[in-house]
């Protein structure tokens, strides 16, 4: 599966709202398996969305047939646009699929892996943070990807923005210091995105 996460500044609210609602033309394609986004809650005006695919073949392909026709409608409404392409690794706790109906809020992280600590850190991914989310209240599925250069994405998806808080606050710094996430990450950038339910494809 590939996963893809944008994220853009807003200049046209409305207008970028009105486009969004254009991509729901989006299950008709060869290769598509959802997409939901919604709004940066630390930062206003910035928009989040993610959408997954079965392959990177069948994304290129839509890029090169469909996508420029379903994004015309939000033209002008944006700037500083950054795209990222993440493969598929494993599951963050089990099963996941991108369905976002029971989901308030998406948390992602972006995180510029150190040169030689990559193994270290897909580990304690898979020991570390994946069982302390999957115990967490109101967290339900999630998904861990990489990008050429060292680059991943841990993208969860919660119930509601308090419980994701509360793990945050509770869990987090003690969970860090147990992955020694600092050894491991040069780079993080993340947020949490508030999920418009019309934005879900």
């Amino acid at each position: 599966m590939l996963v893809k996460w944008m994220r853009c500044t807003v200049i046209d609210r409305r207008g970028f709202e009105r486009g969004q609602r254009k991509w729901a033309g989006l299950p008709g394609e060869p290769g598509f398996r959802g997409q939901a986004g919604g709004w940066s809650r630390e930062r206003p005006g910035v928009a989040h969305i993610f959408s997954f695919w079965e392959s990177r073949a069948f994304y290129d392909s839509f890029m090169a047939r469909s996508h420029d026709r379903l994004a015309a409608a939000q033209a002008g409404t944006y700037k500083n646009i950054q795209v990222g392409l993440f493969d598929y690794r494993f599951d963050v706790t089990t099963g996941f699929e991108p369905r976002f109906t029971d989901a308030d809020v998406v948390r992602v992280a972006h995180c510029k892996v150190r040169e030689g600590r990559v193994e270290h850190f897909s580990l304690m991914q898979e020991k570390v943070w994946n069982p302390a989310m999957a115990g967490s209240p109101g967290m339900l599925r999630g998904v861990f990807g990489e990008a050429p250069g060292n680059e991943f994405l841990v993208l969860s998806m919660w119930q509601s923005a308090a419980e994701h808080g509360k793990y945050r606050a509770e869990r987090v710094e003690r969970l860090s210091l147990r992955a020694q996430t600092d050894a491991d990450v040069a780079g993080l950038s993340g947020a949490v995105v508030q999920l418009d339910p019309s934005w879900t494809v």
